[in-house]
């Protein structure tokens, strides 16, 4: 990677086209311990109907960590997430027959002009809106299932679904709604204007759905992880891959954790040197494992601090959520259960493990099974444990929650800090839960 100016503060606002890889364009470089600032527009649904892209979101240019090498790691402190679009829609996809080839997130093709990536102009509102530039067709891969359009309180802490005349309402001033950033190519989804479930009330909790680092080989930014991977597997286009085996090389940046908010701290594997984070697909909400496999797309702005970690040497990411979005039983021992617990192993001639520090890690895979076992897997290398440790630790002190059907998910467990001290892990651990 050639030298390029180091900043202590790095703001990004340009995007890729729907991929990641070490070709991108970079953003710059960021030093070790620098602050990200970054203003994304929505992803999922907008890069969907927007048959110019060639993966399912919009993400950041990758951005260079000072110092970050192969085989390290990059600690990502989320410092803030903040939702700037009064609106968007979603909801359960349906596909457009003919209007891809082997895989509608990637392979765009218009349906009667037969262009691949074909450019694109919006005509009114609806369905039918995007049409393409050469033919005037419906060019579009998606429309909705079931659908619905939700609109934001001043503070970002309720949406509130609408009816057809208040979904057509926004969709007349669509890119605005959705405060679509200046360099975006996306459509605004709220164009589609769904109305059902109207009047229905829901609880906001921003997070970041997919960041993460670049990948060593080029791949749809929403296919970065074992799940939506298993699209390009077979697939008729520039970007499949033989075998599940070939998806090895991914980063697992797309996790559509709702825990990955303001507060946590995120570990990425450093695959490229440089790292090349990149942040995009912010959610105003989401229940665990985004059943209709989309939720609210919002545009937003993110603070993130850097710091890379030396020879970690993972191949997936690491989470340390805020202490309230841990399974119960994965906080740390308050002093009192420290005290009973002292007294227990007094009374049986035990010592007790009074150092331990919650750690969650990441799997994804074909099916939550699958995403569990590459939990286990990257976990017990991690740990430097047997899988029947992990499972008896995660089943005595943690668990397994899923992030997103059908397969990503963080398991959890209390680990021993002399583990976690040996893997340089330590410092985050106490710094992040105040041990």
């Amino acid at each position: 990677m050639a030298q390029r100016e180091i900043h202590d503060e790095l703001t990004v606002d340009q995007y890729t086209l729907g991929l990641v890889g070490p070709d991108q364009e970079w953003a710059g470089t960021v030093a070790d311990g620098g602050t990200v600032h970054t203003h994304t527009p929505p992803a999922c649904w907008g890069p969907m109907i927007t048959p110019s892209f060639r993966g399912g979101h919009e993400v950041t240019r990758p951005i260079a960590v000072e110092g970050a090498a192969v085989g390290d790691a990059i600690a990502v402190h989320i410092e803030s997430v903040e939702v700037t679009s009064v609106a968007t829609s979603t909801g359960s996809m349906a596909e457009r027959e003919g209007a891809f080839g082997s895989d509608p997130f990637v392979d765009h093709r218009c349906p009667e002009c037969g262009a691949s990536w074909p450019d694109s102009v919006v005509e009114g509102t609806g369905e039918d809106a995007i049409r393409c530039a050469e033919c005037g067709a419906n060019a579009s891969s998606f429309g909705f299932e079931y659908g619905y359009t939700v609109v934001f309180d001043d503070d970002r802490t309720v949406g509130l679904t609408l009816d057809d005349a208040a979904a057509d309402d926004l969709a007349q001033d669509a890119r605005e709604n959705m405060a679509i950033p200046e360099n975006s190519r996306q459509h605004p989804i709220l164009l589609y204007k769904p109305s059902e479930m109207p009047g229905t009330l829901g609880h906001l909790r921003p997070f970041v759905g997919n960041v993460g680092t670049t990948p060593p080989v080029e791949l749809p930014d929403s296919h970065n992880a074992g799940d939506f991977g298993q699209f390009l597997v077979g697939a008729d286009h520039e970007w499949g891959v033989e075998t599940e085996a070939d998806l090895a090389e991914r980063t697992d940046g797309h996790m559509d954790s709702n825990d990955v908010r303001e507060g946590a701290v995120l570990i990425c594997p450093v695959k490229v040197d440089g790292g090349g984070l990149y942040v995009g697909d912010l959610h105003a909400n989401q229940g665990d494992g985004e059943l209709s496999l989309h939720t609210t797309d919002v545009s937003g702005k993110t603070t993130l601090r850097v710091e890379v970690i030396e020879g970690l040497d993972i191949d997936g990411p690491l989470l340390l959520p805020n202490t309230e979005d841990l399974p119960p039983i994965a906080r740390p021992y308050s002093e009192a259960e420290l005290e009973t617990g002292r007294a227990l192993a007094d009374a049986h001639g035990v010592d007790l493990h009074e150092e331990m520090g919650p750690i969650q890690v990441v799997g994804s895979g074909a099916t939550v099974n699958d995403a569990t076992q590459n939990a286990f897997d990257r976990a017990g290398k991690l740990l430097d444990m047997t899988e029947g440790e992990v499972r008896g630790r995660c089943t005595f002190t943690g668990g397994v929650e899923i992030a997103r059907l059908p397969g990503v998910v963080q398991l959890t467990l209390l680990a021993p800090m002399d583990v976690l001290a040996d893997r340089g892990l330590d410092d985050l651990v106490r710094t992040q839960y105040d041990l």
